[in-house]
């Protein structure tokens, strides 16, 4: 299990990625695209709404700390995971593995009981290079991340976590 620590959590509070106000700014881009993840409720949420099928979906039925119960089961398959605050078990590292591989067949979305604003750093070392993930930064919009442009970058944050088996 990975552990986030506190100097990593105040580098992580920044987009990784471009930084969208409005969420319609990406549609366009996003028509584009080949292959994208998206990590969060509210993000998924407005991708579905917009007719925007992530291959992937990464919730834990809360926005903002905030739990609520809008369905956001686009698809029929779905992996459920464990994944306190703060960390990223190997249990999430390896099913946002098996449902990458899945994905690229099948719509997938993994159901986080627990938190999954992590997940976005072992989907940047397991996406396609061709693909993107979309985020939510809290108050400020909606971050599209190119794999391409941040796997080395997501590879030194990981290795920054504190490591415990």
């Amino acid at each position: 299990m990975l552990v986030l620590k506190e100097d990593l959590r105040k580098i992580l509070k920044k987009p990784m990625g471009r930084l969208f106000p409005n969420f319609e700014d990406v549609i366009p881009l996003l028509k584009k695209t080949e292959f994208f993840i998206s990590v969060g409720d509210e993000t998924t949420l407005n991708l579905i709404k917009n007719d925007l099928t992530p291959n992937l979906a990464i919730i834990d039925y809360s926005i903002q700390r905030r739990q609520h119960n809008i369905d956001l089961n686009y698809t029929t398959n779905v992996f459920n995971v464990d994944n306190p605050p703060g960390t990223i078990t190997d249990q999430l590292w390896e099913t946002i593995d098996l449902a990458i591989k899945k994905s690229v067949n099948e719509n997938q979305l993994i159901v986080v009981n627990g938190e999954e604003d992590l997940a976005v750093l072992p989907c940047c070392l397991m996406a396609p290079e061709y693909g993107v993930i979309l985020y939510g930064q809290p108050d400020q919009g909606l971050v599209l991340v190119k794999i391409s442009d941040i796997r080395e970058k997501a590879e030194e944050y990981i290795e920054m976590f504190e490591r415990i088996y």
